[in-house]
């Protein structure tokens, strides 16, 4: 094993971590030429990235111990027992920091004109290090205390990048003043919850805790603390209330950046779930308030959007209810998990597709968070109703909303399109109606975009819109590699399920396997 790929894992939490540091320092030099530093950092933590997935993908899982060689150390008892920090990136792990890097580093890149005529561009950088770095952090630990470190560091650079724009207005504070409340009763939920299980195994390893779960009172509670959080910050209904101020007052970029925050914590909810507890829980039970959370996600999420004449908010609405689409797919794999025959039939199957929109999700939804900063950077506004004609004089901005939304109503060829549809087959073989339910959304969404659509950009050109102009080059990039990636996966899905999802599907069922790579025999 090359010394690279050795140390890649603390590799991408130590570059942009460092990064973070130097950037203050550096923009004293030259402030405007910060944004590329990021963008390199950001950029090479996505090659870096990349290599270690293709390592996972195909050698299976990564262990890098921190201060040590092993994952344990050998005890006088002669127990072996991980007491050291450890990260374990597997298959599902490796899928997550995928969408990060991808993400962050576009988001620099968009960054670079967007936010060019902001102050305190230093610490804006900062903080999307650090956001990036907590990210990295929440989908590679293999230590359960670690996450909630890096879980506190994503929340406290978020409220931040969220009211950034304070200084224009007060909805962005305000904005962050709810994350920030919302956050800290959370952080203190998850912290008492990992304390439940220090107190009964003495561990705070995932893998370890896992091979001791008694299903107890305590681990009851635990469960019902990590679920109401985790589905709390990924924004589903009925704890969604920070998401459509949050994802509005954001910069665009960052916007697209706390959607795959967002998933950070979807994941974690996953890897608990099934990692954690697995079928020594009731599945069924759990399952369906997994699959409950999805259905209100979705249909609440689509029927609020429509009414919206903000564009970001609009769009903030529409991400809840994409949210759904994942945790009903999930949640089905999970209801049928204690039956070998159901979870082969169909569970393993509308995972794939749940998990499979994770990804799907962050390309497209970041792609039109972008088209709304692109549109909110020419003419000053996120109100529909002051906007038309603009697809006169921006042609690329037109032709990637375009995509953004054929993709988020699951129109083919798009990614969209892809997942919802084995999402559609799947868990219509569990439950006709919680299909019915979905393409019924997606009907929806189709027709809340095709509205704004029309108003930003067709009908006659408003006067005060005839110099307009496209936007800067970074900026169309950005959006056009995001286009790119949409039009792939949709075009190409058998790749992607077969070579990245499924895998990953495997590495979150698969209990034992987990476990084992920290345990061995034990």
């Amino acid at each position: 094993m090359s010394s690279i790929l050795m140390h890649a894992p603390a590799l991408i939490i130590a570059l942009p971590l460092l990064a973070a540091f130097l950037t203050p320092i550096l923009s004293r030099f030259n402030g405007k030429k910060i944004s590329w530093f990021v963008s390199a950092v950001l950029g090479i933590t996505l090659l870096l990235t990349l290599y270690m997935a293709g390592h996972i993908l195909i050698d299976g899982p990564l262990i890098y111990v921190f201060g040590g060689t092993e994952a344990g150390l050998t005890l006088p008892s002669g127990y072996n027992f991980p007491i050291r920090i450890i990260f374990q990136i597997d298959a599902m792990g490796i899928f997550m920091a995928l969408i990060t890097a991808v993400v962050s580093f576009l988001a620099a890149i968009y960054s670079i004109t967007y936010m060019e005529e902001h102050t305190g561009l230093d610490k804006y950088y900062t903080l999307l290090l650090l956001l990036a770095t907590s990210m990295f952090g929440m989908e590679i630990t293999g230590d359960i205390f670690n996450f909630f470190v890096f879980f506190e560091i994503a929340s406290i650079s978020s409220v931040a990048l969220i009211s950034f724009r304070s200084t224009i207005s007060g909805e962005p504070a305000e904005a962050g003043l709810k994350y920030m409340v919302v956050s800290s009763i959370s952080a203190l939920m998850v912290l008492f919850a990992i304390g439940l299980f220090y107190g009964q195994y003495d561990a705070l390893n995932i893998a370890a805790i896992a091979s001791f779960m008694q299903y107890t009172q305590l681990d009851k509670i635990a469960l019902i603390l990590f679920v109401t959080v985790l589905a709390m910050k990924s924004g589903a209904v009925p704890m969604h209330m920070w998401t459509p101020d949050a994802y509005s007052e954001a910069p665009a970029a960052i916007t697209m950046v706390l959607v795959a925050a967002s998933q950070a914590s979807l994941y974690a909810l996953f890897r608990i779930t099934f990692t954690i507890y697995n079928i020594t829980l009731n599945t069924v039970t759990v399952g369906w308030i997994i699959i409950i959370l999805g259905v209100l996600s979705m249909f609440i999420g689509v029927t609020m959007a429509i009414i919206q004449k903000d564009i970001k908010r609009l769009m903030a609405y529409h991400a809840i209810s994409q949210t759904g689409y994942m945790l009903l797919g999930v949640g089905v794999g999970m209801a049928v998990l204690a039956d070998p025959q159901a979870l082969e039939s169909f569970g393993i199957r509308a995972m794939e597709g749940g998990i499979f929109h994770i990804m799907n999700h962050a390309m497209y939804k970041g792609l039109l968070f972008l088209t709304a900063g692109a549109l909110f950077y020419r003419t000053g506004t996120r109100d529909l109703s002051k906007m038309g004609g603009l697809a006169n004089k921006m042609n690329y901005t037109t032709i990637f909303f375009i995509i953004g939304a054929a993709a988020i109503a699951g129109i083919p060829p798009f990614n969209g399109f892809a997942s919802k549809l084995i999402i559609y087959e799947s868990v219509f073989q569990f439950n006709p109606l919680l299909s019915i339910i979905a393409m019924l959304v997606s009907i929806l969404t189709l027709a809340s975009f095709v509205k704004v659509f029309h108003s930003a950009f067709l009908g006659p050109q408003l006067e005060e819109y005839k110099t307009v102009q496209e936007v800067p080059k970074s900026m169309v990039l950005a959006m056009g590699v995001l286009a790119v990636i949409i039009v792939f996966f949709g075009l190409f899905p058998d790749i992607i399920v077969k070579n990245l999802v499924h895998p990953a599907v495997m590495a979150l069922i698969n209990q034992s396997r987990y476990t084992s790579t920290i345990l061995g025999g034990m």
